[in-house]
């Protein structure tokens, strides 16, 4: 299993912090960085090779990982060079070099406990398995989803009705088997079309759900954040703060 990183943006709503680095190397604690508590946390579920994305700050990046760090699981960059104008279907594009074995796919801004990326990896093997969470309500910059009475993906996406609304996905996916080249092919046809410039990479397996059985993962109970604003910020250092030093990732956070 391989992991891939999205980490090319740098995180605007976070001015000034990333007037000069990317977000995922925001310090959440004790000088440890987003992106450190994610490959540690990688590391430590016996990812054996990790692929991040880089693209504003990529030299700030590439200096975070220079030195070998995390244990026995190399960390290797590519460079997505029209970062600037593009959304992550693009740099999700460039990251499909990597997609040659099974691997997991994440978000370079999202903080989450092991026992949540345990429990991906631990899933029965599927194809496409989208990890999913749950809550009361939800806002217009969530990333929605609505299920089968099975679990599986009927549609993703930001502007879904609320009515239809069964969850949220947390920007954390998994493909295996033939789940791979199905992936790979659907992004470099998604390419093709000049607004795919300006999308998201879950509008592909948005598609493929129309397509093929897409299944859900729950992480429902488990920690994880997302910083897109100083307040995730904050609240991420918080329960740091209350929950232990980031130096062992969020291994008692409940």
């Amino acid at each position: 299993m391989r992991a891939i990183v999205l980490s090319a943006g740098q995180g605007k709503r976070l001015l000034p912090l990333t007037a000069s680095r990317p977000k995922c190397l925001l310090e959440v604690s004790d000088d440890q960085s987003v992106l450190d508590f994610q490959l540690e946390s990688l590391a430590g579920c016996g990812i054996e090779h990790t692929t991040v994305l880089v693209g504003f700050g990529a030299e700030y990046v590439e200096h975070s990982i220079a030195e070998p760090r995390f244990g026995k699981m190399e960390v290797t960059t590519l460079y997505n060079p029209f970062y600037a104008i593009t959304d992550n279907l693009a740099t999700c594009w460039i990251a499909s070099v990597a997609m040659t074995d099974d691997f997991i796919l994440l978000n370079g801004d999202t903080v989450f406990e092991d026992d949540l990326l345990r429990r991906v990896l631990d899933a029965p093997r599927e194809p496409i398995a989208v990890t999913i969470d749950r809550k009361p309500d939800y806002d217009a910059d969530d990333m929605k989803v609505t299920l089968d009475t099975d679990g599986r993906l009927i549609a993703i996406g930001k502007q879904l009705p609320l009515h239809t609304v069964d969850g949220e996905s947390i920007g954390m996916l998994r493909f295996c088997g033939t789940g791979v080249q199905t992936y790979r092919d659907a992004l470099d046809l998604a390419m093709r079309q000049p607004e795919s410039l300006r999308n998201w990479y879950l509008s592909v397996v948005n598609e493929l759900a129309q397509k093929i059985a897409v299944q859900t993962v729950s992480i429902e109970g488990l920690w994880w954040s997302e910083i897109d604003s100083p307040e995730d910020l904050d609240a991420v250092r918080g329960h740091f703060l209350q929950h232990g030093d980031g130096s062992d990732p969020a291994r008692s956070t409940r």
